[in-house]
């Protein structure tokens, strides 16, 4: 039997700072930029009641960890729960399972924050902030960690919630951080422009953005929806997590293939490639910028194994214990 470590969301709120997710995530990046294996998400969809079973890997060898997410969505319950299982790169035993919740706006934050760190321009001092949800929030906190924004504006469709979210990171933040009434006013002047929303539709008119513009949009990650228009993906240097999702699931890019703005040659190159320096970052102070997140498994393994390696450090964890199949596999009844 192994013995493995699992980690309840409780236990992995707060055990690493924005910044420590962002070197982990960023370590990942390179590392599949350099040949390490990672896939698009599989979705596999129910209707009656309505529900979503998502599923996405990578292996880091240097690392040393294989894993991803396994996550369900919707259904009766009408919520979601996200598991996360680890193994070990050079053995496959079982390292860890980790109830992913508290997690994923920091892992999924920190991958924003590298391609920002990568992509945005260093003088980069205003950030714009369509969206005020959890995932917002993420985005937000792994962010100011690799630019010194002197003024954050955010805006969502109801006022109550981006007020919230507003006064919330004013007090946190020496960034003078306040609300607007609309997307077209938050784009004004901003060096950076996160969407975090769940809108299926463009949430700002890509002639809005101005020239040396860095965007990362990471609400939508399916064919038939997307958070930025044609003319964004069309002007930009575009960017998407893994080369494979852009013509597999990225709508903002497949709506610009199928408007014929765009062919696949337009994609630069994936985040890995540009961390591990094998496609140029920006190039041009004028240059805008996309980043087109839709999440995968390479900031999952990365912050997890990172996670791990915390609760280890600090005593924290159950363990349960796996059975390997030498031992298990028999297909003979129990005597």
């Amino acid at each position: 039997m192994t013995d493995t470590l699992f980690l309840t969301s409780d236990e992995i709120d707060g055990l690493a700072t924005p910044a420590e997710y962002v070197d982990a995530v960023r370590d990942g990046y390179r590392q599949v930029g350099e040949g390490a294996p990672a896939y698009p998400r599989q979705k596999f969809f129910r209707s009656d009641p309505d529900g979503l079973f998502t599923s996405y890997a990578a292996l880091l060898p240097e690392t040393g960890a294989v894993g991803g997410y396994m996550y369900t969505a919707g259904f009766d319950a009408g919520n979601a729960w996200f598991m996360t299982p680890l193994f070990d790169a050079e053995s496959g035993e079982p390292l860890a399972v980790l109830d992913g919740a508290s997690m994923n706006p920091f892992k999924t934050g920190a991958a924003g924050a590298v391609a920002v760190d990568e992509l945005a321009r260093d003088d980069a001092t205003t950030l714009a902030v369509i969206g005020s949800g959890s995932q917002a929030r993420g985005q937000v906190n792994t962010t100011v960690t690799v630019r010194d924004f002197e003024a954050i504006r955010v805006f969502s469709p109801t006022p109550e919630n981006r007020e919230t979210f507003a006064n919330e990171f004013d007090e946190q933040l020496e960034a003078d951080v306040h609300a607007v009434d609309s997307s077209a006013s938050a784009l004004e002047g901003a060096d950076v422009v996160i969407t975090a929303t769940k809108s299926s539709e463009p949430v700002f008119d890509g002639d809005d953005l101005e020239p040396g513009t860095h965007v990362t949009a990471m609400g939508q990650y399916q064919e038939g929806s997307r958070e930025i228009d044609t003319t964004t993906v069309e002007r930009a240097t575009y960017v998407p997590d893994l080369r494979a999702r852009a013509t597999f699931d990225a709508g903002a890019f497949l709506a610009a293939l199928e408007d014929g703005a765009v062919t696949e040659d337009h994609i630069h190159g994936d985040l890995g490639e540009v961390v591990a320096g094998t496609a140029p970052g920006r190039t041009s102070d004028d240059e805008i910028t996309v980043f087109d997140s839709g999440g995968t498994g390479i900031e999952t393994t990365a912050a997890a194994y990172m996670l791990y390696e915390r609760a280890q450090e600090r005593n924290l964890g159950s363990t349960i214990s796996f059975a390997p199949a030498s031992e298990a596999l028999t297909g003979r009844l129990p005597q």
